[in-house]
């Protein structure tokens, strides 16, 4: 498989359980929930995504012919950093690429392994950190890993269709959209009535960094 990447570029985790964790994110392009393209936004199922995952013009974006070019790539983001390198893999949707191969060749590079997908797509063995985020409207295969970050909220997306799953963490994430201020205060009210879920927030937009 040739590996399509829109970006790479080491910073912090800004979300979920492992905010503020140094790593080196991948970005690969393309989704199967929306293209991307903003004429498309209003058929796609998920519409409030704020990601440009379209091609490969990025930092550190490209084509990668193998899986050991993409995992050198990403190790020498690393370069020189002291504790266990970890490499979150996100889109798009990443495991529309992330395979069997790519998974064994971030391994025997010393990476630990982080994906954040939509649950649409099955994951390969070996993933060490998978974090799922549900889009309403679309069909969701992956019902168990570590994480389950909802953004919230989702027109029929009650969070208590997914309690019943096997995450080790559930998070609330309020919606980047106008109404933000609004998301947040119904997200942190619907997680002080229901303690199973925690308040996830984009740290990285507070801070600005990518």
């Amino acid at each position: 498989m040739v590996y399509t990447v829109k970006e790479m570029f080491y910073t912090l985790q800004g979300e979920g359980a492992q905010t503020g964790r140094p790593a080196v994110f991948c970005r690969f392009a393309g989704c199967n929930l929306w293209t991307g393209l903003e004429r498309d936004r209003t058929k796609a199922i998920c519409q409030f995504c704020d990601t440009d995952f379209i091609g490969t013009d990025g930092e550190g974006g490209g084509k990668f012919k193998t899986a050991k070019d993409l995992a050198t790539a990403v190790k020498a983001l690393w370069a020189g950093k002291s504790g266990k390198p970890l490499v979150v893999c996100t889109g798009g949707e990443p495991l529309l690429q992330l395979d069997d191969e790519l998974v064994s060749a971030f391994h025997k590079a010393g990476l630990e392994i982080a994906v954040e997908s939509n649950g649409t797509v099955a994951p390969p063995a070996g993933i060490d950190w998978l974090c799922i985020s549900p889009k309403i409207g679309s069909e969701m295969i992956v019902t168990k890993g570590q994480e389950l970050k909802l953004v919230y909220p989702q027109e029929g997306g009650d969070p208590s269709q997914f309690e019943h799953l096997d995450f080790d963490h559930f998070f609330l994430q309020p919606m980047d959209s106008e109404t933000q201020a609004e998301n947040t205060v119904k997200a942190v009210d619907y997680c002080k009535a229901h303690p199973q879920w925690r308040l996830s927030l984009q740290t990285h937009k507070f801070i600005d960094i990518p």
